[in-house]
């Protein structure tokens, strides 16, 4: 009797995680993933999917979205500050507006940063002058000497009747432990950890994680780009592991887009709304740029990033660079920079010669041999392992911000890039991509590997999705 009953549960718990696959997932590869550890593991596989298969983030996103509607701030006092775009990218700015409904804005300054030592100083300068708020989300915000010199400057801050906020991801800045979240706590400034709990049934969320930086001041100046707050970015101090990255001071319209993207992931987070009189300011002309802000995640923006870059590398004519620490992109962006070099674009990817974490360069090495046949080159950067994540298309549009060229970066991370039109800009970074092509990465190397050593990586490579 128990065995009939047995097999009933099993067979009704196996159908209907079964149908709730066919009717939600719309990867097939994933879909026939999950369909036959179920089948083949029917109590522990229907755990499992439950636990990690079911994207609740989205459904999560669109009720706050529906429930609040200031959850989510209004782009339509921008409006006025929309440009049209003509020529070659004209096609990509369109899209990318229908892609995020966030408007092309002009008058912006981007200043370039290069590491720690020239990102922190102009970053605890405005803390330590901002006037009515701040809004702070990091990734990675370590409680060590440059991270307590952050706590001062935001404590301070805090003390003089500033708006502060801080939030931190749940797991890149300590899961068991977050001293630098404790820290602040105990000086009472509001922080909170992004999707963080112990409990087994919220479990999923340690797969999702808010991987942007991003420092807004006032309204009126922000940051953003790849820089985490640690000692190890002080790369002229020679720390231990040095992490060479890059990050971008943003003045002029944009920074509200900056500054919105902030007060919803703090929204999300915490159910506050943030005071946009407190935290934006009516935006004024700086600059020359034109930008726009694009975030992706698995909530409502699933896939933006990704989609903005493979529009602008079918907009090539001429060349395309790309600078990212891993590189474990899927079938279909490989695809795209295979087309772009066969037809006579010069496609140059810069990857670390060794990054942190060995199991990506293991999975990178099988990932990345299929683009030397069509004339993509590939190219190693020599040490410090650098962190930056940009890509140039002909000299004349740059995309850059926190976003690394791999599945979960692109599918499951909480990221954030910006787009600019500016040649000016374009051009320094194309020129700062090349100075880091080291040494070119031949079928040579990959096919003289050691026999075990490709078994490992094409192992590795089964993981991408995950690392």
């Amino acid at each position: 009797m128990l065995l009939i009953f047995l097999m009933i549960l099993q067979l009704g718990l196996v159908t209907s995680v079964v149908l709730h696959i066919l009717l939600r997932k719309r990867d097939t590869a994933s879909a026939i993933g999950w369909m036959g550890v179920c089948i083949l593991m029917p109590f522990l596989g229907s755990v499992l999917y439950v636990m990690f298969g079911i994207n609740r983030v989205t459904r999560l996103a669109r009720k706050l979205v529906g429930t609040h509607s200031a959850g989510r701030p209004s782009i339509s006092r921008l409006s006025s500050w929309n440009r049209e775009l003509e020529g070659q990218f004209a096609p990509l700015a369109l899209m990318v507006g229908k892609l995020t409904t966030r408007p092309l804005v002009c008058g912006n300054t981007i200043t370039c940063l290069h590491d720690g030592d020239g990102a922190y100083p102009p970053m605890i300068r405005a803390i330590e002058t901002a006037r009515k708020s701040v809004v702070l989300c990091s990734y990675i915000f370590r409680d060590d000497q440059i991270g307590q010199v952050f706590v001062k400057a935001l404590t301070d801050a805090h003390a003089r009747g500033v708006c502060v906020r801080v939030l931190v991801d749940g797991i890149g800045s300590g899961y068991f432990l977050s001293p630098i979240y404790h820290r602040l706590k105990r000086a009472g400034v509001p922080c909170a950890r992004f999707m963080h709990s112990i409990w087994p049934w919220r479990m999923p969320f340690l797969n999702l994680r808010n991987h942007r930086k991003i420092l807004v001041v006032d309204g009126r100046v922000g940051f953003m780009g790849g820089l985490n707050i640690a000692d190890e970015n002080r790369v002229s101090r020679k720390p231990r592991h040095p992490v060479s990255d890059t990050h971008f001071m943003i003045e002029g319209p944009a920074v509200r887009q900056l500054a919105e993207t902030a007060a919803w992931d703090w929204y999300f987070t915490t159910h506050e709304t943030l005071d946009s009189d407190l935290f934006s300011e009516a935006p004024s002309e700086t600059g020359e740029t034109l930008a726009r802000i694009v975030t992706a995640g698995p909530d409502t923006d699933l896939e933006k990033i990704e989609y903005t870059m493979l529009q602008a590398i079918t907009l090539a004519r001429r060349s395309v660079r790309l600078m990212t620490p891993y590189f474990l992109a899927g079938e279909r962006f490989l695809s795209e920079l295979e087309l772009a070099a066969l037809r006579g674009v010069q496609v140059d990817i810069v990857i670390p010669e060794r990054s942190n974490h060995r199991a990506l360069d293991w999975a990178c090495a099988a990932n990345i041999a299929p683009l030397l046949p069509s004339g993509a080159r590939i190219w190693l950067a020599a040490a410090p392992f650098n962190h930056s994540k940009l890509m140039v298309v002909d000299k004349a549009w740059s995309f850059f911000g926190s976003s690394n060229l791999d599945i979960r970066s692109l599918r499951l991370n909480f990221e954030i890039n910006m787009e600019a039109y500016d040649t000016s800009l374009a051009d320094s970074l194309d020129a700062f991509i090349s100075s880091h092509q080291n040494r070119r990465l031949t079928h040579y190397d990959l096919d003289n590997r050691y026999k075990l050593a490709k078994i490992r990586d094409a192992f590795a490579r089964l993981f991408m999705p995950y690392l």
